[in-house]
């Protein structure tokens, strides 16, 4: 504005417009005009234009104009040309410049700036040139107006400029407080996350760590809100009860980074001993981070006090895991050992809330870590009860396939299945579904606990749809009331029947196997096929141990078949439990010597023999010289038969006849039996055109899966050679029938 208020001084721009413009009015009325004219528009570019902009000056500019006050290097004119109040800061280290901090058209409002201005200004240049520059004095100058309650140490922290931390004036504001918010310069300085500002602060201005603000906020509160986790170190570094300390929220600093996310904030505080086990609003800090979904701030509270996982929130007495929101929160905790069943005060499990919250995912992770589908909650509703309540049907279809009960009443005397008799149709229908199935027989022969004859359980291959050999299992077990493991002696399995065959042998119950397998698609049938192994192998570890043998466990006897693939033709192997008959064990004829002979029992990992059996091609690559025992018996229960067959011929040839035991029973399950559908050709010939290039290779395309099928096929005569076998040998034969289920992707 100075530059425009010296253009009215100058004698080129009042110059006359020359001969030939016509006759002009006399001089002295020009000049008054273009005065007005240039007067008029200096105020008006003012009120567009911020008169707080700062602007370097010659100091020469101002000779003329009107010195109304002055303090130090700061000088207010009055700029009487253009009628406005210029304030100007004097160079300390060059008195010929300065620079213009405003230009306002009032000689109040000019007054009142100049006031704060002076009063808050000469600290900053008194103790750095890095202040004299336009930039900066336009920083400062606005956080002067903008926070006009902050001491010169607030201002200080917010401009960062180091050396302004030495000044006597600055360090004796260190510790103030009176300010809008109440914060002292160190809180604002932890918020920032200048570390170098901070440890001007503590070490040479002598910063008081545990003064809280008017939220009750320490520093600490402060330093978890900023992105520098070196300023929370810092501060821990000296022993302080702000860490702990709670604001006027009930949170903690640990439990503000919970809220906020802050993985980084929280590993700092725990080492600075920031507690775990103080109560907020909403519960612990661990209830905080599961309340927001914030997985690496659980994962580190977990992975310094494992016992948080079963803390209980003072307020409704849940643990974190009712507080999960998302499948991958509850698995996080339920891989740490939380108890999935846990109740809070009104008695609810983590399924309950679950439901209630219409989170599926998180239900369905929990059914497939074990949580019981039939706990009563409050009022004594099961999570079928609040399912129905819902109305949600795919909430009710994995409640019952968990084996929640459709019958059980509440406090009020009302069952599931009356609740769904309100509803609609579909939900009537399946609650008829769910009473009717369990299977049709029940073997009552088994019952016999000194029963002198054998029984066997032949599992077919499938793959994921193992599942319903485990539905069948567990509805077997609950008609017959025996465990699996007790009620048959000898186990045989192909592939995923093989792993269920060594769950068995295990102890292991079919009710957890379900939710292994439900939790296998999550680990194992990850990408594209063939799948990677790796997650396969550690999974078999897991659940059998990476160093058992086979030979660990004796009873029931099991068998599992695989295929040896590095000879021609290829041959069944059964992985046992027992020593294999001598006759199985002779060298076969023309068997070529050169052939490396299997494993012995005593000396085969059970996890490698699960692995070998399951090795289905273009599922999963070759485990050594194995393949998927699929190949070969995929329905394993005319080999197991033949096996305990040669087994007891053995025994009578060792003279151990006594020890014979005939079989009595025979159940075989499947995984379903796929339906039959029309195929157009199957012709492989050799091609004469295009057309007829075509139907060659849709021809041998359905010709090779046709073969494959075949091989496979664990039903159809496989199942009619067995019933025909242990009719004429007057063996009982059951085999439930499955239909419609496809193969999983």
């Amino acid at each position: 504005m100075g530059d425009r208020a010296r253009l009215t001084r100058d004698p080129v721009f009042f110059q006359t417009e020359g001969e030939g413009g016509g006759a002009s009015p006399p001089a002295p009325r020009r000049m008054q005009f273009f005065g007005r004219l240039v007067s008029t528009l200096s105020s008006v570019t003012n009120l567009f234009s911020n008169p707080f902009r700062v602007k370097a000056v010659a100091v020469a500019d101002y000779s003329s104009s009107g010195r109304v006050r002055e303090e130090k290097q700061l000088c207010l004119f009055q700029n009487a040309p253009s009628r406005t109040w210029d304030c100007i800061l004097v160079n300390p280290r060059n008195p010929q410049s300065g620079f213009r901090l405003f230009q306002l058209e009032t000689e109040a409002d000019a007054l009142v700036n100049f006031q704060q201005y002076s009063s808050q200004l000469p600290p900053f240049y008194e103790s750095s040139n890095h202040i004299l520059h336009v930039e900066v004095l336009q920083q400062l100058t606005d956080l002067i107006r903008n926070h006009p309650s902050w001491s010169v140490a607030h201002l200080a922290v917010e401009l960062g400029i180091r050396e302004c931390f030495r000044h006597s004036r600055i360090i004796s504001c260190a510790n103030n407080r009176e300010n809008e918010e109440g914060c002292t310069p160190l809180h604002l300085a932890c918020r920032k996350g200048d570390w170098e500002i901070l440890v001007e602060l503590v070490q040479y201005c002598h910063a008081q760590m545990d003064v809280t603000d008017n939220n009750g906020e320490t520093a600490f509160h402060y330093a978890v809100q900023s992105d520098n986790s070196q300023v929370l170190q810092l501060l821990g570094e000296n022993a302080s009860a702000g860490v702990n300390q709670v604001n006027n929220r009930g949170l903690t600093p640990l439990h503000l980074a919970c809220q906020l996310g802050k993985q980084e904030m929280v590993r700092v505080l725990l080492l600075c001993s920031a507690r775990c086990d103080v109560v907020g609003p909403g519960g612990y800090p661990i209830h905080v981070a599961m309340k927001f979904s914030r997985k690496g701030c659980a994962e580190m509270i977990v992975s310094m006090d494992s016992t948080q996982i079963h803390s209980k929130d003072p307020r409704y007495g849940a643990s974190p895991l009712h507080w999960a929101k998302t499948a991958e929160m509850a698995r996080l905790l339920l891989k740490r050992g939380c108890d999935v069943n846990s109740t809070s005060s009104v008695g609810n499990t983590a399924l309950h809330v679950a439901v209630m919250r219409n989170r599926f995912d998180c239900v369905m992770v929990l059914l497939t870590h074990g949580a019981n589908a039939e706990a009563r909650g409050e009022h004594g509703n099961t999570p079928l009860h609040l399912a129905m309540s819902k109305d949600n049907m795919e909430m009710i279809k994995a409640l019952i396939v968990f084996g929640a009960e459709v019958d059980i009443p509440n406090d009020f005397g009302e069952t599931p299945a009356f609740m769904a008799s309100k509803n609609s149709k579909q939900l009537q229908d399946l609650m008829h579904i769910s009473r009717a199935r369990k299977p049709a027989f029940i073997l009552s022969s088994t019952r016999d606990e000194k029963r002198i004859r054998d029984h066997l359980l032949c599992l077919d291959g499938g793959g994921v749809k193992g599942l319903v050999i485990i539905q069948l299992l567990i509805a077997i077990e609950k008609a017959s009331g025996i465990a699996t493991k007790d009620l048959f002696d000898w186990v045989a399995g192909t592939s995923t029947g093989g792993i269920l065959a060594l769950a068995i042998l295990h102890s292991k119950s079919m009710a957890y196997m379900r939710g292994v397998y439900f939790r296998m698609k999550d680990e194992v049938f990850q990408g594209s096929r063939p799948y990677e192994s790796g997650p396969l192998e550690e999974f078999l570890k897991r659940e059998f141990g990476e160093h058992t043998k086979m030979t660990d466990v004796k009873k029931p006897k099991v068998m599992l078949t695989g295929t040896l693939s590095d000879r021609q033709p290829a041959e069944l192997h059964l992985f046992r439990n027992y020593e294999a008959p001598e006759c199985v064990r002779e060298p076969r004829v023309g068997q070529n010597v050169n052939l490396k002979p299997p494993t012995q029992p005593s000396e085969q990992l059970v996890w490698r023999a699960a692995r070998s059996s399951g090795a289905a091609p273009t599922y999963f690559r070759p485990s050594g010289r194995f393949l998927d025992g699929g190949l070969l018996a995929n329905n394993p229960t005319l080999d197991a038969m033949t096996e305990i067959h040669e087994y007891n011929q053995d025994l009578i040839r060792k003279g151990q006849g006594n020890k014979v035991k005939k079989l009595s029973v025979v159940v075989s399950l499947g995984t379903g039996r796929s339906p039959q559908v029309p195929v157009t050709c199957v012709d492989v010939f050799r091609p004469s055109s295009p057309w007829e290039l075509a139907k060659t290779v849709f021809g041998a395309k359905e010709l090779g899966k046709m073969v494959v099928e075949c091989c496979t096929d664990p039903d159809g005569r496989a199942v009619d050679r067995a019933r025909a076998w242990c009719e004429m040998v007057g063996i009982q034969y059951f085999r439930p029938s499955v239909l419609g289920v496809t193969t999983p992707p």
